[in-house]
């Protein structure tokens, strides 16, 4: 049958879209729809080509492996073509081919199959001439390739030199050049600092710091390779199956990916598949799918090739992990700890073998850099059980009303003020005392032994009275009874009581401890002592303006910000008032008539001290007028050292600080060195 002229015409638009992802894939490194568009793509037209072989062109894609080479580049022609692989995406595809090769090769005996992780990288061939590597190339075309040698040889993994001496004159090895997940992840964050271009995935970045004119680019690049095949040999002898070629090539000191394994029959290449799929994840690098080869070289022989790809070799592909898909509207998430995170409600798309109907945009930073609006039609990825995320916007394909998104000024939980310092990514909500949606974090911050010393109020504990609404937020805690707290699952009354008398106890405490547990953005023990000592009481600090407070030691604009913004929120205030109802207190501070002894002073505590604990002391510090720090610097004035200090003793020799053992500090303390120096100091070791 003859196509119609509708059919004809929808060939003829297929190629041309075809060509042009091409040519954005292979030469551009930058493409703009996911694998999966672009396979579905592909198969349609090679379906309407074998309904109607009168389409098939001898330039349509169809027939070809990649693209042309680039001219800026020279061309490199490959006597033996590299050739690309079918895919078959099902149980049912996979059979039928196995069922080609025995009927090709008429036989009823089982298969055996080398199987293999498909790496999504760029084709290189590696070509060694008495053991050193004298040209690499990429496929290009298939026939015609670029020369990229110099920057090639910037890839650690590839030897210069082969190893031993039973390597033939002339050895060409084909492989996948690559770019590990972690380092791909890490070259992305430090281009986004500088200003420079984001790749999409790891392929592309693979195949742009290839193809780079300085190879001082590519050496800069975290690259790497394994090898898969091999193309002209001459003047030696490999192995007689695939899997021997593979251990001959790693003994010349070539990488080789060591998940690959030989299996017997299509039934067991399938198990490969799903052990290869299970662990997708966390393998180091991308794969799309996986490979299955007939292991022995005689059999590859008598199947031949057809156009583009070997009749002895298959690519089984995963289910797609990106997926075309349209943002319909943007909600905002708040997290335990008060950051807000956008999140896009998709059109519903199957994704990974899931459907997915949300994706998360991370923050307003990365809405901006991607520039996704509602409306867009956006590119998500699914891993494992990773969040799904919108990678990027088509933007051809926009439409000409999108709605920009834009960050909320009240929290859409419980209306509090949002906040975002300058330079931050994250925006939080500022209702840290009452938000349901911090409330559990609020209340174990509070109960923590740096904050109210509750003891017995666990982590699992408070989940429990937040989710039976015993209590709603800190101030609760005070208001439980014997009989509510022993009703609950596993608290025994003697349990209960102990969690009474320890919430009584906790009642009493000081300025800089409560400051501290009310959980305010960046406000330390440090901070909150440095406030404490600064304005002796908490109405000042509540009615305190941002200048005032950066008039406090180690306070700069955006801690200051964070204290005034929380004091500002009626319902923080409302939670506060009824702690203090509860009997709340501390004793009164007087602020020191005279500068305090260590006033100005950074000082460091290692090791274990026999007269009191860490904290102890460091309260003792405090209170004199120090700053307390965990690290050794040139500012540091002194360290303390108590049994086994470690290294940052050392560290504080090295730099020339001085280091004073606990006696001296004993002294220090009960005010002994009127000046403020610690006097006989001596190294301690």
């Amino acid at each position: 049958m003859k196509a119609s002229k509708k059919i004809v015409e929808e060939a003829k638009k297929l190629r041309e879209i075809i060509e042009e992802h091409n040519r954005r894939y292979y030469i551009l490194d930058a493409p703009t729809i996911p694998d999966s568009e672009y396979d579905r793509l592909f198969r349609q037209l090679q379906t309407l080509e074998s309904q109607y072989p009168e389409l098939k062109t001898l330039d349509s894609p169809t027939q070809r492996i990649g693209a042309e080479p680039l001219k800026r580049f020279t061309q490199v022609k490959h006597e033996i073509p590299m050739l690309s692989l079918s895919n078959v995406f099902s149980k049912e595809e996979l059979i039928a081919f196995d069922k080609r090769i025995h009927d090709r090769l008429k036989t009823d005996q089982i298969i055996e199959y080398a199987c293999e992780p498909k790496l999504d990288g760029l084709a290189v061939s590696l070509l060694y001439e008495d053991g050193i590597l004298v040209r690499a190339a990429t496929r290009g075309d298939g026939s015609t390739g670029e020369d990229i040698t110099q920057n090639v040889k910037t890839i650690k993994e590839i030897p210069l030199k082969l190893k031993g001496k039973d390597c033939p004159k002339i050895l060409e090895v084909r492989g996948e050049v690559y770019m590990p997940k972690q380092g791909f992840e890490l070259f992305n964050q430090a281009a986004q600092k500088r200003g420079e271009k984001i790749f999409a995935n790891p392929r592309n970045a693979a195949a742009g710091s290839v193809r780079q004119l300085d190879s001082k680019i590519t050496a800069l690049r975290p690259l790497s390779m394994y090898c898969y095949e091999i193309g002209k040999v001459a003047d030696g002898q490999l192995g007689t199956t695939h899997s021997d070629i593979l251990k001959q090539l790693k003994q010349l000191g070539l990488p080789v990916i060591p998940e690959t394994e030989v299996v017997k029959g299509i039934e067991n290449c399938l198990a490969y598949y799903k052990k290869i799929g299970d662990k997708r994840d966390q393998l180091p690098y991308e794969i799309d799918g996986v490979v299955y080869k007939v292991n022995h070289n005689k059999l590859q022989k008598e199947l031949g090739f057809v156009s583009r790809a070997p009749r002895w070799a298959i690519a089984h592909k995963y289910p797609a992990q990106e997926e075309l898909t349209v943002i319909q509207v943007v909600d905002f998430q708040v997290g335990r700890t008060g950051a807000l995170t956008p999140v896009a409600r998709l059109k519903p798309v199957s994704v990974g073998g899931a459907t997915v109907s949300n994706a998360t945009l991370h923050n307003m930073d990365e809405v901006e850099r991607k520039d996704i609006r509602i409306g867009d039609t956006v590119i998500i990825r699914r891993a494992g059980d990773v969040i799904p995320e919108v990678v990027s916007v088509i933007k051809d394909q926009r439409p000409t009303r999108t709605k920009s998104i834009t960050l909320p000024k009240q929290c859409p939980v419980c209306d509090a003020a949002i906040v975002k310092a300058e330079g931050e990514a994250i925006a939080r909500c500022s209702g840290g005392l009452y938000c349901p949606a911090q409330r559990k974090e609020a209340i174990k911050h509070f109960a923590s032994r740096k904050a109210m010393d509750v003891d017995g109020l666990g982590d699992k504990l408070v989940d429990q009275l937040v989710d039976v609404e015993l209590i709603h937020h800190v101030a609760d805690l005070y208001q439980l009874t014997l009989d509510q707290l022993a009703s609950l699952e596993r608290m025994a009354e003697k349990s209960a009581d102990n969690l009474l008398k320890a919430l009584e106890k906790s009642r009493s405490t000081t300025l800089s401890k409560f400051l501290y547990s009310l959980g305010i953005r960046e406000v330390g023990e440090t901070t909150a002592h440095n406030l404490a000592l600064h304005f002796g009481n908490l109405e000042t600090i509540i009615n305190a303006d941002e200048e005032t407070l950066q008039s406090v030691t180690e306070i700069g604009p955006i801690v200051a910000k964070h204290i005034y913004t929380f004091f500002k929120q009626p319902h923080n205030l409302q939670i506060i008032e009824l702690l203090m109802k509860a009997g709340i207190h501390w004793p009164a501070m007087t602020k020191p008539k005279t500068k305090q002894i260590l006033s100005g002073k950074t000082i460091v505590l290692t090791g274990t001290l026999s007269s009191m604990t860490r904290q102890e002391a460091k309260a003792k510090l405090q209170a004199l007028g120090a700053r307390v720090s965990s690290s050794v610097s040139e500012n540091t004035d002194f360290v303390i050292a108590g049994e086994s200090p470690g290294s940052k003793v050392d560290k504080a020799l090295a730099l020339g600080v001085k280091v004073i053992d606990e006696e001296e500090f004993r002294r220090l303390i009960e005010n002994q060195c009127p000046r403020g120096k610690p006097r006989g100091i001596k190294p301690v070791k």
